[in-house]
């Protein structure tokens, strides 16, 4: 499995950022069971059909399929598809830079917020998850006024064409895009955040503290981090009785109808 995820993170660097976002969009549904995994079939629409994982990254799919793949030859249904995704985040995170934590196993299928969103130090976006912020923000500004203004006229000359073009993005982290490093967070300040929840960040006084704290600190964003993910990645598992390994990470072992 450490071969596959190595092999894959270094023919494809951005494998890193995408299985991290493919694991959060895992568990915001029913807690982190890998059903995102599962494909869509004649009888049920997959949540990773639904519109808002649309764009979650082929290579991050593909890493845990040939993980799988290569798990099941030597040890057949032993090691879950959930397991697999936990583990490959967090050996990935790492290989970028980020910090070692634990995953507990045997899955069968909040922590903190300011940490958590730190993952937008790697990876990217799509320009429609950002257009409402530098394409006709209000009735008195085309930009919002939170951007810094050279960032704001780079991102709209990227975006340009992103109604025809879906596929323009822009790095959730401009300066250090591939690090995982908490530059992340002396962005935010600078009005370098991409998104609209990256800006609340640093404007609500409930977590602009933490933004504080991790610009300054890369230690403490990297232990809050690692003690965050600890925490989500046993969020609604499946153990025991409860759920099934899964043969194949993209289908059920037996079709739900």
């Amino acid at each position: 499995m450490q071969d596959a995820i190595t092999s894959k993170q270094i023919n494809s660097p951005t494998t890193a950022a995408g299985t991290l976002r493919l694991f959060f969009h895992d568990c915001m549904v029913d807690g982190c069971d890998a059903s995102v995994l599962i494909s869509s079939n004649a009888f049920n629409t997959a949540e990773r059909d639904a519109d808002i994982n649309l764009s979650l990254p082929g290579d991050a799919f593909d890493l845990i399929v040939r993980a799988k793949t290569s798990l099941e030859l030597t040890c057949p249904g032993i090691v879950s598809c959930a397991d697999i995704l936990a583990l490959a985040t967090r050996d990935l995170v790492t290989m970028v830079g980020g910090p070692y934590y634990d995953v507990q196993l045997g899955r069968k299928r909040w922590a903190g917020v300011s940490s958590l969103a730190g993952g937008h130090t790697i990876g990217f976006s799509h320009c429609k998850e950002f257009s409402n912020r530098i394409f006709n923000y209000s009735s008195t500004s085309d930009i919002d006024p939170a951007f810094h203004p050279k960032f704001a006229q780079a991102l709209r000359n990227v975006c340009a064409n992103y109604q025809r073009d879906t596929a323009m993005s822009a790095f959730n982290d401009v300066m250090t895009p591939n690090k995982f490093d908490n530059m992340y967070y002396q962005n935010l300040p600078r009005g370098l955040g991409l998104l609209s929840s990256d800006n609340v960040l640093v404007t609500d006084p409930r977590t602009k503290p933490f933004v504080e704290l991790y610009a300054t600190n890369q230690k403490a964003f990297f232990n809050d981090f690692a003690h965050a993910m600890e925490k989500l990645s046993v969020r609604g598992i499946k153990t025991g009785r409860k759920g099934e390994v899964r043969r194949r990470c993209d289908a059920f072992n037996h079709i739900k109808t």
